[in-house]
């Protein structure tokens, strides 16, 4: 009988047990942020599986994990447009469609098949009294960033989205390359231009009324580290602020990091109370990986996961914030493979031997196209809302998803 009473006492101290648990889970699930104050969108730019395996076992080793991998959502994205004439998306049309949740047409920046511009989560969140940033080592006039904050029917119309950031949306933070489209003819900038590179904007100096309309413009990493300026406009190279090399040898090596361009993106958008929408890209992901260049694209990607802990960090902080990371889709047919010598010989595509840290073992990859690819992406996201990325999904949901969170 005392065994008896013992395992009743037991089981009900477990029941006890297990209920308590319960209650101490929802109370924690009652006290997390269930509303995104703020979003953080952070693209590499052409990054999918393959890229992040090879960022992973280069930089982290076999077992090792980047910081953007430990998010605890995981999602896939599918990346097709609605071209006629291309099942293979380019980054204008992907980029719309993660802005906005309209397809469109390769090219087409902000804009519907029709040519009818459509409202992006970067214009809802301004409306909603947030400040709002685009953050990229590509030009910040580029088809990505330009997707959450202009509307024309080219991405080539680089001075028509300048003119359109400082007079309509005016974001509060623009920091990155391209400064050829912000400076008229005849007038180089802070770069030097290269053989084939020019100044050309058709409407003046955009700088300057950029700044009559109230943005500190600065120039460099010094000047961005000490400015205290709550609205921002950083053009650090005249195009890309990854320098490509003649016939595509180049090295991922901008002259102000991505990482400080968060950094001080983060401490402008935060000081607004009701919050921010920030955009933040990584473009040598893709731009190597059109050349193939797998030592850049490692390098690239290093900085990205340093700059996904930065903001991290900030996150921990401040846990009301949305974070989604993602590629707007592939670039290159990127494989891993173990490093044959033989197949070295016969496949102009296999590149490598790279080095596993921690082990003695060596990869390859294997590139099939200097292209875009039509393969899903990876997407890894936290805090409010991030629940509902964590399934297969085309990518006008994640915008739906953003909007959810915060209630825009």
């Amino acid at each position: 009988m005392r065994s008896l009473a013992v395992a009743v006492a037991l089981t009900v101290l477990g029941g006890s047990t297990a209920v308590a648990v319960a209650q101490t889970t929802k109370e924690q699930d009652d006290k997390r942020p269930h509303v995104a104050r703020n979003i953080i969108y952070i693209q590499g730019d052409g990054m999918g599986l393959g890229q992040r395996d090879l960022i992973r076992l280069a930089t982290k080793g076999r077992y090792g994990e980047l910081e953007l991998n430990k998010l605890p959502v995981a999602g896939l994205v599918r990346t097709t447009s609605v071209d006629p004439d291309e099942i293979v998306t380019d980054s204008a049309a992907a980029a719309t469609a993660l802005a906005t949740g309209h397809k469109t047409r390769n090219g087409v920046v902000g804009m519907d098949p029709k040519g009818r511009p459509v409202e992006t989560i970067l214009e809802l969140a301004k409306r909603a009294g947030k400040s709002t940033g685009l953050v990229t080592t590509a030009q910040v006039t580029g088809a990505s960033p330009a997707a959450f904050a202009a509307h024309v029917p080219s991405r080539d119309l680089q001075s028509d989205i300048a003119k359109q950031y400082i007079e309509n949306v005016r974001p509060d933070v623009l920091l990155g390359g391209g400064e050829d489209w912000w400076f008229p003819k005849g007038n180089p900038g802070q770069w030097p231009d290269k053989p084939g590179e020019e100044s050309r904007s058709p409407y003046g100096n955009l700088v300057e009324k950029a700044q009559r309309t109230g943005y500190t413009y600065v120039r460099n990493a010094t000047e961005l580290r000490q400015t205290r300026s709550n609205r921002l406009l950083g053009l650090f190279s005249n195009e890309d602020m990854v320098d490509y090399g003649p016939e595509g040898v180049g090295k991922y090596a901008p002259r102000v990091p991505l990482q400080q361009m968060a950094r001080k993106a983060l401490d402008v958008l935060s000081q607004n109370p009701r919050g921010f929408f920030l955009f933040l890209e990584e473009e040598g992901i893709d731009g190597l990986s059109h050349d193939n260049n797998t030592p850049g694209v490692i390098d690239a990607g290093r900085a990205l996961d340093t700059t996904v802990a930065e903001v991290m960090r900030f996150v921990a902080t401040h846990p009301d914030t949305l974070v989604i990371i993602n590629g707007d889709h592939e670039t290159g047919g990127l494989s891993i493979q173990d490093y044959d010598t033989d197949e070295e010989k016969t496949d102009p595509r296999q590149d490598g031997p790279f080095p596993i840290p921690g082990s003695k073992l060596r990869f390859a990859v294997d590139w099939t196209t200097n292209s875009h690819s039509g393969t899903d992406t990876p997407l890894t996201a936290t805090g409010p809302g991030s629940d509902r990325l964590g399934r297969v999904q085309d990518n006008t949901e994640v915008y739906a998803a953003m909007r959810a969170a915060a209630r825009l």
